[in-house]
């Protein structure tokens, strides 16, 4: 099989887009990349190629995919490897099934309390977002999603040895829950670390398992995106 010719339009400093980075690294697949300034109104050229102006998009073979989620389970699909069994097995679709549930329940129970506390305009007000994020956690359980009963003896998603769709879906996050806590971004409690490690360590174990992975951290720069999160929120609440 031909190499595919591939395009991705992105932007290092967005969570959303560095997902397609992740699947890309880990898959081994050479891509041409154009940065998408995300600080000012999207170029003419741009909005025909996606006219919601949001990064990521990809040209797959010309062929053009929007939306990150959607570009990462192309090249999951595409390209089949560890991050995910091919769907045409049952295996695969119920593997399938649990990727697309963990990251649904992590995207929309945990997550949001992340832009809360962001959003906080006191120390209070952060510090019982953070608690919230904790909380949702352990409420909707997460830990027993990575690792119910009878899963392997791996650290990534149900026991893998090695990242999984699931990773890649979440692991940008994942880099920002273990660094904006601290007090020069401040857009999470300060506690966070502590409060992980007492109250759901196999989150905090395998969060700092997947954030020292190349294939999730070969584009972060906690300083330029921390210094610049917390102008953006900041500058939001101003």
């Amino acid at each position: 099989m031909a190499a595919p010719k591939i395009i991705l339009y992105t932007n290092h400093l967005c969570p959303w887009a560095h997902r397609a980075h992740i699947a890309l690294k880990e898959l081994g697949l050479d891509y041409e990349e154009v940065i998408i300034d995300l600080d000012k109104p999207r170029e003419p050229w741009y909005l025909e190629i996606n006219p919601r102006g949001l990064v990521p998009t990809i040209s797959y073979n010309g062929t053009i995919i929007p939306e990150s989620a959607i570009v990462t389970q192309l090249l999951a699909d595409a390209h089949p490897s560890h991050l995910v069994p091919p769907s045409n097995t049952p295996e695969g679709a119920i593997q399938r099934a649990h990727i697309s549930f963990f990251v649904d329940t992590f995207v929309s129970k945990v997550l949001p309390h992340s832009f809360a506390a962001h959003r906080a305009s006191t120390d209070e007000e952060r510090s019982a977002a953070t608690l919230a994020l904790v909380e949702a956690i352990e409420k909707n359980n997460v830990e027993a999603l990575l690792y119910p009963e009878g899963s392997g003896s791996g650290p990534f998603f149900r026991g893998a040895e090695k990242i999984t769709l699931a990773e890649a879906l979440t692991g940008s996050f994942l880099l920002r829950f273990l660094s904006l806590h601290k007090p020069e971004y401040g857009l999470l409690a300060p506690e966070l670390p502590e409060l992980l490690e007492k109250r759901t360590p196999k989150f905090l174990s395998w969060a700092q398992k997947v954030v020292a992975q190349e294939s999730v951290n070969y584009i972060w720069d906690e300083k330029v995106v921390g210094e610049r999160s917390a102008k953006k929120w900041k500058g939001a609440k101003a």
